[in-house]
């Protein structure tokens, strides 16, 4: 079975380095050493076969030629009569050299006696016979006799060389069918041997490769459960080992894979179920318009983003260390008004003022034991679990909102956060309302004292002109004076109508509202009534294009257009009531920067005089408040007989958030 499924990953040790001794390339070179020396021995032994060989061929030659020298010697022997003496002696010294070459071998010719003993005692028998018969009768000299000896000895000498020669020629066809059984051993080892060496690679080497190609291609088709049998301890061993942690580890990651993914799906969608709540929250929030129906809006949304069964909206009153109930549902009406959840430091909803979140799981027990032993209505009204939170702003803790459970709840981290950054919201929000009623307030106040600066400017002034003739007329009827009562009663008729047109003309500076481009007509305009007002004579010059390059400055935006007009209508009026002038001029530029000149010739005044009388001019004062609104500057030049230049300068970076103050 080549694969196997384990359940448990391969053991620890396997990390560990492979020893010398299990690596495959030890094998391969063992395996290889091996196959060399065995061939190298029989290689050896072949040719150590074919010298023997060798030298046992020339042994039979020189065994064979005993038999034709023996014959030589006869036929010497039977010449020796015949005065061939020498040649009789040459044969024997001959035969005895072959013999003793026979004997000792010739490694250079090579010439060797095959090493079995019965070839070397024939060799023996024959080197007797020849040196106890047939030598001693070649040399016996001039017998007559010996020739005819010699050749009754020579069959028995010449047979025992034959047996010789047998013997050696015997011996020789056994070596070379040895060598040939070797030759053949040889061929069939390399045979066996290649088929060997080709089984063990494709056991070592082929084997565990397919065996991994095959486990990666199950691996990428998902088969995580699959594991490779680990047999060796080699290398491929080791990567077996790894190819199974690598499979282990797989098949544990894709069989959590699932349960992340959907774990990451519920967070991404409570995620975007916190961050659909915090947005809708925070559009309530922004056009919520009181802090009652703030608060209630919230916590509805609240209760029914967390299954709460009652809540509390409470602000703290840090003063008195009080909290004031602002909104509550689900909640018992004894409950909601308890005297001790009014107090910051009786009640787990004030300790969240300090601690910024506190939750009971269960108020059977901990705490809430606890708690139901003092009597806390929340636990006697039938409510398991609390949660409150902190409701925070850049002041630090303005109050605390509640959740009441009738169930034992605890609530995870992430809606403890998303709890916790909705009090932070509902505390910003009612942060701006508060601030946005100051506002208001301030706005009012403001409003009040530029009224009272209007009318302390213009109808306090003709009131108390009124009332200085109305005191007069009085004392002329007293004295029945009736020529002064005649001068005195014009006077009061010219008083009256100039505090009514003075009347009419705050109506209209109060109710005067501009809209983006009006500013001209609306000069135009003011410019007509002064005119309409007095004798004064007015010029009226605008310059949209002062910047020299012909193109016209950004558009003043509403508020400061109501600005500027209100600061010319005052400059004319100052004109009208003060100047005694018979000609004023009105020069409007817009180019870069927005440029009013408003110049008469009338009386004048001396400014360092004006700035130490206790009654300063409220109606200068006025314009200087506006132009600071406006961000811009305004410079009054004046004299005595030599009349007055007002200049206001806006810079045309100027501000425009500025507020709508008439």
């Amino acid at each position: 079975m080549p694969y196997t499924d384990l359940p448990a990953d391969p053991p620890a040790e396997a990390q560990a380095a492979t020893p010398l001794r299990h690596r495959l390339s030890t094998r391969i070179i063992s395996l290889s050493l091996a196959v060399l020396l065995v061939v190298l021995g029989m290689i050896s032994g072949t040719l150590w076969l074919s010298w023997k060989l060798e030298g046992a061929g020339a042994a039979i030659n020189d065994a064979g030629s005993l038999r034709m020298r023996a014959n030589r010697v006869a036929i010497e022997l039977a010449l020796a009569h015949a005065q061939r003496g020498n040649a009789l002696a040459m044969q024997v010294q001959a035969l005895d050299g072959t013999l003793a070459q026979l004997r000792r071998g010739n490694p250079s010719r090579p010439l060797f006696l095959p090493d079995e003993p019965a070839i070397h005692a024939q060799l023996a028998r024959v080197t007797q016979d020849w040196h106890t018969q047939l030598r001693p009768i070649a040399m016996a000299g001039a017998d007559s006799t010996a020739p005819a000896r010699y050749i009754a000895a020579l069959p028995g000498f010449v047979a025992q060389a034959d047996k010789l020669v047998g013997m050696i020629e015997h011996d020789s066809a056994r070596k070379t069918d040895l060598l040939r059984l070797s030759q053949t051993a040889l061929a069939l080892m390399a045979c066996v041997g290649t088929v060997a060496v080709i089984y063990l690679l494709y056991l070592w080497i082929i084997l565990p490769v397919l065996r991994l190609q095959d486990g990666l291609r199950r691996m990428a088709a998902r088969e995580f459960s699959l594991r490779l049998p680990v047999e060796t301890r080699d290398e491929f061993g080791t990567l077996s080992e790894g190819f199974n942690r690598m499979a282990g580890e797989l098949q544990s990651l894709y069989h959590d894979l699932e349960a992340r993914v959907a774990q990451k799906t519920a967070e991404l969608e409570r995620q975007n179920r916190d961050l659909e709540e915090l947005y809708d929250m925070a559009a309530f929030l922004n056009q919520a318009r009181d802090a009652d129906t703030m608060a209630r809006g919230f916590l509805a949304r609240v209760m029914r983003q967390f299954d709460a069964e009652g809540g509390s909206v409470r602000v703290l009153d840090p003063r008195h260390g009080r909290m004031h109930l602002l909104a509550s549902a689900g909640l018992p009406a004894a409950l909601a008004e308890a005297a001790s959840c009014a107090a910051a430091d009786a009640c787990h909803c004030g300790d969240a003022t300090r601690e910024a979140v506190i939750t009971i799981t269960d108020l059977r027990g901990g705490q809430g034991a606890a708690a139901m032993q003092d009597g806390t209505p929340c636990a006697h009204n039938g409510f398991r679990a609390l949660a409150a939170f902190r409701i925070g702003s850049q002041r630090g803790a303005t109050g605390v909102f509640a959740l009441h459970f009738r169930a034992p709840r605890a609530l995870p981290a992430s809606d403890r956060q998303l709890l916790e950054t909705l009090g932070q919201h509902l505390g910003t929000a009612l942060e701006h309302l508060r601030l946005s009623a100051t506002a208001r307030q301030l706005a009012v106040v403001e409003e009040r004292n530029l009224v009272a600066q209007g009318l302390h400017d213009s109808i306090a002034q003709g009131l108390n002109y009124l009332n200085l003739q109305v005191q007069l007329l009085d004392d002329a009827v007293a004295r029945d004076d009736l020529a002064e009562t005649r001068e005195i009663v014009p006077m009061l008729r010219h008083g009256v109508e100039e505090s009514y047109q003075d009347v009419r003309e705050l109506l209209n500076n109060f109710r005067s509202r501009l809209g983006s481009g009006e500013l001209r007509p609306a000069v135009e305009d003011t410019v007509a009534r002064f005119r309409r007002q007095c004798r004064t004579e007015a010029t009226l010059t605008i310059d949209e294009h002062a910047d020299g390059n012909g193109a016209a400055g950004r558009p003043l935006a509403p508020e400061q257009q109501l600005q500027v007009l209100f600061i010319l209508q005052e400059a004319l009026s100052n004109v009208r009531k003060h100047a005694l002038a018979a000609h004023v001029t009105v020069a409007l530029s817009h180019g870069r920067d927005f440029r009013l000149v408003v110049e008469d010739d009338g009386e004048g005044f001396d400014p360092a005089e004006l700035a130490t009388r206790a009654d300063a001019h409220i109606g200068l004062n006025i314009m200087r408040e506006r132009a600071a609104r406006l961000g811009a500057q305004l410079h009054v030049q004046a004299a005595p007989g030599r009349g007055v230049r007002i200049e206001l300068l806006l810079p045309r970076h100027a501000p425009q958030n500025i507020e709508t103050q008439p």
